[in-house]
């Protein structure tokens, strides 16, 4: 199971939302691409990127902060945030970014979707992040009445490969991961499966690779100390 840091970026700043309330920001370092230098000094194999901003504006905002991210790392990048078009996911692929995330276009737009992974294949992810097992879209500001599991059935019926799965209410809490809903969206032949939301401990990782999810992905617990990426990966080997 790979193990990926997450970066989101607020006004060109690196912060953690709590359960992705923008008015709850912790910055911990006004340099991200410091910070991703950190992670990757540190043993990390990706990066997993959101662009705040963008995810609340609707269209991608810190392509600056991206671009000088990707080149400063040799690792693989990710990028969620605001990639609602065509054009806004060919122009993050350009500057480097290995996979996209769409969350709010993959609800709104399935169409675009199928056409995405037709032209871009296994570059597209889709992201389902979810209150109470209902898809929360718009930067998480908004929830609809669709259900987690039956996005992901819907995404991977479009081509869709792999999956990022965030309990919203988790996330940023230093609690624990929800487990139970991971595991139920694991399946033979599905989606591969990232975990997100409330992972704190070496313990949460072993819970999560043993219901067979491809990765997790680890904010605050990181940038507070609760875990260390070196011990978590020396866990993991």
């Amino acid at each position: 199971m790979q193990i990926i840091p997450a970066i989101d970026i607020k006004d060109g700043r690196c912060v953690r939302l709590y359960q992705g309330n923008f008015q709850r920001a912790t910055v911990y370092d006004d340099d991200p691409v410091a910070v991703a230098r950190r992670w990757v000094e540190q043993g990390a194999s990706r990066l997993h990127l959101v662009d705040l901003d963008g995810a609340r504006s609707g269209r991608p905002v810190h392509a600056d902060v991206i671009g000088a991210i990707v080149r400063s790392v040799q690792v693989p990048v990710q990028l969620g945030g605001g990639l609602r078009t065509e054009a806004a996911v060919a122009s993050a692929l350009a500057l480097g970014v290995a996979r996209v995330i769409l969350g709010t276009a993959a609800v709104n737009e399935p169409d675009l979707v199928a056409r995405l992974v037709q032209r871009f294949g296994d570059a597209i992810v889709v992201g389902v992040d979810a209150r109470d097992g209902r898809v929360a879209t718009e930067g998480w500001t908004d929830v609809a009445a669709l259900r987690a599991a039956d996005l992901v059935e819907q995404v991977a019926a479009l081509g869709v490969r792999r999956v990022i799965y965030t309990d919203i209410s988790r996330d940023g809490t230093l609690s624990e991961p929800n487990v139970a809903a991971t595991a139920a969206l694991v399946r033979p032949g599905g989606p591969a499966i990232i975990a997100s939301g409330g992972i704190s401990a070496i313990d949460h990782l072993r819970r999560l690779a043993a219901v067979g999810v491809e990765g997790a992905i680890i904010g605050r617990a990181l940038y507070t100390g609760d875990l260390s990426l070196p011990e978590a990966l020396a866990a993991l080997q």
